[in-house]
């Protein structure tokens, strides 16, 4: 396994298939070493649940800056060069995510990838100073003519790709390197992109764009609170606190671009960039003590047709061996904080896909879904990056007036607040496919829909009593999950349907987990299997559950305690009632290793929950 570029693409990968050391994986990364300073630094609520799943989400929330509030500004209409405060609220995203909104510098979130890496059972690091200069795909070889898990298997390299060596001491020494399958995770200039022959399309906006992270003495109320500055003439301008409590980032308005011009031909200089931001602020005063970093862009939208190497012609014939991801196949702006979080969402989803199909648990036919599923997020995000980028820019309409006498909310106000939930990377929803259901059963647990991710709620775990998300159950170790959602039948009686469920499970010849787990291998190694229930934890005993939910496992047989789950009831959150879930029959909802709701069924459902894992899942 060959992966190009240590980006956040890149290493969320990576440090995805660290995890397994029966995998061999190889990062390379032109550059000379990790990333210093980042440029992509907002982190959204379901890249925190990515990490998680990965392990550091603790670690980022302790040195993070929480966007807590948001405030809108725009000109005056009394007096025009002055800035009025138009709304300060609540950041809407919260309600998204148990995690918060944040910002992060973007090399920290590479420290802990780098991290995860190096403390993984593979101890996988960077291979830095080395270039891809070219691949070559054998077409009559397919990457997965083998079974992992059967000895006598050939396995084939259909990739040969060919890296030079930049460190002094190997300068220009040229090294081919064969691969079962290789991932572009090396930016908007991508090579490997390049090498497949992918175009990505789309065009600029003509606006150039300054970004600068500063020191700075002012009297602008707002400093430390995400700030949208909308004037009547200067321009506009996008305020980020940053960590830290002093270091804010600006995003400020430039010139329209001619139709050939590019911004880093206009040599646009700090200082220019900082009287931009002061007349921006007026009447406000702006006193820059330092800047610490500072560039200049352009706003474009491009995206390439699909992001891997096999054409819809040949699903059925070849599957993928070459895939791309983050900017390798989607570029856009950067005030709605996506870059860094579309990335690794793309990469959370292409991971847990690779390493199935290599360990040989899964058909190479799900492989095929990567760039299905990834490039609708994408095609979703260059739309809303292209209106959002319109309607940043465009002159501010009068507004109306709000019952207290201040202006009313602006269009760019309005429209920012309404895809909050976009913004926050949680509504990305898959469509059908061998991995992802169609909604036949949606009705029995509303609140988990098939394609969306698993949206964690509060529970209590019944061995301990002790309060947990259940959500952080699932952690980002490759496997399936069945949740079983009990009915209100008591599940100590003779014949509750938690108990049929369980025996299935356990003793038949048609229970995937029964059928896809190795021999010898703990039961929860593919899919692990978890259960909830509607009474409190004081109302039931262990001792009359199945068996099964609390499996001996290891060398010693040792009891694992932590798959049986109460509503939290001390707090008044239901889990059956914030996710709708039928209380009187219950449901099973399956959910994918990247932790999306793959379905969603009853309880007594066992020949589809078979049928569903016999669609891609091999033995």
């Amino acid at each position: 396994m060959l992966i190009v570029g240590c980006g956040p693409a890149g290493l969320s990968l990576a440090a995805q298939l660290a995890a397994f050391p029966d995998i061999t994986t190889r990062i390379i990364e032109q550059k000379s070493g990790p990333l210093l300073i980042g440029q992509a630094d907002g982190i959204s609520g379901r890249s925190l649940e990515i990490f998680q799943a990965l392990g550091f989400s603790e670690r980022v929330l302790k040195e993070a800056y929480f966007l807590k509030a948001i405030t809108f500004w725009k000109h005056d209409e009394d007096r025009p060069e002055n800035i009025i405060r138009t709304s300060k609220a609540a950041d809407g995203r919260g309600v998204f995510s148990e995690f918060p909104h944040v910002v992060l510098n973007q090399a920290r979130v590479h420290d802990f990838l780098l991290d995860v890496m190096r403390k993984s059972p593979s101890q996988l690091m960077p291979d830095y100073c080395r270039r891809l200069l070219e691949l070559r795909i054998d077409s009559t070889l397919n990457a997965d003519t083998n079974n992992a898990r059967h000895a006598d298997s050939r396995v084939a390299y259909p990739v040969s790709a060919l890296v030079e060596r930049l460190d002094p001491e190997h300068d220009g020494q040229k090294v081919s390197v064969k691969a079962r399958y290789v991932v572009g995770c090396d930016g908007a200039r991508s090579t490997v992109r390049r090498c497949l022959g992918l175009i990505a399309q789309g065009d600029s906006a003509n606006k150039a764009w300054g970004v600068m992270d500063l020191l700075v003495v002012t009297d602008f109320p707002d400093i430390r609170i995400k700030s949208i500055i909308q004037s009547a003439s200067e321009g506009n301008l996008m305020i980020i606190p940053r960590e830290g409590g002093h270091l804010v980032r600006f995003y400020i308005e430039m010139d329209q671009l001619s139709e050939s011009e590019r911004a880093s031909k206009l040599n646009i200089t700090s200082d220019r960039l900082i009287a931009a931001a002061q007349r921006i602020l007026h009447p406000y005063t702006l006193d820059v003590k330092e800047v610490a970093w500072w560039s200049v862009y352009e706003i474009g939208q491009r995206l390439c047709d699909r992001f891997d190497n096999a054409t819809d012609a040949e699903t059925g014939s070849r599957d993928p061996s070459v895939f791309i991801a983050g900017d390798a196949c989607h570029t856009h702006s950067p005030k709605a904080g996506q870059g860094m979080n579309v990335s690794i969402h793309d990469s959370f989803n292409l991971g847990w896909k690779l390493a199935s199909v290599i360990r040989g648990h899964s058909s190479p036919r799900i492989l095929h879904t990567y760039s299905a599923e990834r490039h609708e997020v994408a095609k979703e995000l260059i739309a809303f990056d292209r209106e959002l980028a319109m309607i940043f820019s465009a002159p501010v309409e009068p507004s109306s007036q709000a019952r207290n006498g201040k202006p009313g909310p602006t269009q760019l106000q309005k429209y920012m607040v309404r895809h909050d939930g976009y913004v926050s990377g949680t509504k990305s929803k898959y469509g059908p496919s061998i991995i992802s259901a169609a909604p036949t059963h949606q009705h029995l647990a509303r609140g988990f829909e098939i394609g969306k991710r698993f949206h964690s709620v509060p529970v209590v775990r019944l061995a301990d009593a002790r309060p947990v998300h259940l959500g952080h159950v699932i952690a980002a170790d490759g496997r399936w999950r069945l949740v079983a959602f009990a009915s209100e039948e008591d599940p100590a009686g003779r014949t509750p349907r938690i108990h049929k469920l369980a025996d299935f499970l356990e003793k038949s010849v048609d229970s995937p987990v029964r059928k896809y787990t190795p021999a010898g291998r703990d039961i929860d190694t593919v899919i692990d299997v978890l259960a909830i229930f509607q009474q409190g934890y004081r109302e039931l005993a262990i001792e009359t559950l199945p068996a099964f939910l609390w499996p001996p496992k290891g060398v010693y047989g040792l009891r694992d305690y932590e798959k049986m789950y109460c509503p939290d009831l001390e707090t008044g959150e239901d889990i059956f009632d914030t996710r709708g879930i039928n209380r009187e029959n219950g449901c099973m909802v399956v959910v994918r290793p990247d932790q999306h709701v793959a379905h969603v069924l009853p309880l007594d459902g066992f020949s589809e929950l078979a049928a569903f894992f016999d669609g891609f899942m091999t033995l």
